[in-house]
């Protein structure tokens, strides 16, 4: 039985169109999403192969291929979500996401400062990755993450809420090269209601990184 799924998406194929044309959509979701949930859930049963029958000369490598694929899965689940195509601007008082405002500012100074990291942070991946806005439990505070391929490069224990797929499968049919350029698109659909919804939940969670009993 499998464990992970994919998820339907919230909208249809042409929902973000122009920023994401309803080919990378469907392409990315139905194909490349797809590929991460089967290939962790692949994992999950080679893992159980292997402490049935006690052969560990994979486990490097099967570790690795169940943190990439579930990586993968879990920031492409957040991804669908993160955009809409009644999106963009900033996240505002009178919209109802004004803590999520209040934080932003917080944490890196001012909404534009933090744009800019994020977009330099998604934008100059070395390859490819993510960049990602997370939650960081020990200090309260927002931190801009930059993600190697899905899982590298991240602080243990942060929670991811607002995600910026990097990787060319996301952008090439429509943006060729230029990464920037999607990268700067990208904030025109921005869901800022889910980000705040995420942001509330990672916030009302308590003791979930204990450093000390």
């Amino acid at each position: 039985m499998p464990v992970y799924t994919l998820p339907e998406l919230p909208y249809d194929y042409a929902a973000l169109a122009p920023v994401i044309s309803p080919e990378i959509i469907e392409l990315h979701h139905d194909k490349h999403h797809a590929a991460y949930v089967k290939g962790a859930n692949d994992t999950l049963e080679q893992l159980a192969e292997a402490r049935d029958k006690e052969t560990w000369g994979s486990i490097n490598g099967l570790e690795k291929n169940l943190a990439f694929h579930l990586s993968g899965h879990i920031l492409h689940s957040i991804y669908w979500h993160n955009m809409t195509g009644d999106g963009g601007g900033e996240p505002l008082e009178k919209d109802g996401v004004g803590e999520l405002a209040d934080a932003i500012a917080e944490s890196f100074g001012s909404f534009a400062g933090f744009k800019a990291q994020l977009t330099k942070a998604a934008a100059t991946t070395q390859g490819s990755g993510w960049g990602v806005l997370a939650y960081e439990p020990l200090s309260g505070r927002l931190i801009v993450e930059q993600v190697y391929d899905h899982q590298g490069n991240v602080g243990q224990g942060g929670t991811p809420i607002l995600v910026f797929d990097a990787w060319e499968h996301a952008f090439y049919l429509q943006y060729r090269n230029q990464k920037v350029d999607f990268i700067d698109a990208m904030w025109a659909v921005v869901n800022w209601q889910d980000v705040a919804r995420r942001y509330e939940a990672a916030k009302s969670r308590t003791d979930v990184l204990l450093l000390a009993p």
